[in-house]
């Protein structure tokens, strides 16, 4: 088995949870088995003395296809 690790980033002026979740949804819309996500960053976007927005980095692993496309 071969896998493979990306890195994402998600933004969310709601939560870390929902960041996290969009990266993970929007990377799911062109890659299949994404099986482990590793956040490796948060980061808190302020603007103004409040804070904005979250922005959090991710490592996703999938598992690379045994077939070849032609």
């Amino acid at each position: 088995m071969v896998e493979k690790t990306i890195e994402l980033t998600g933004i969310s002026a709601n939560s870390v949870e929902e960041a996290v979740q969009l990266a993970i949804s929007r990377a799911g819309v062109t890659i299949e088995g994404i099986h482990t996500a590793h956040v490796e960053d948060i980061a808190a976007m302020v603007e103004a003395n409040q804070l904005v927005r979250w922005k959090v980095r991710v490592k996703v692993t999938f598992q690379v296809k045994d077939e070849l496309h032609e």
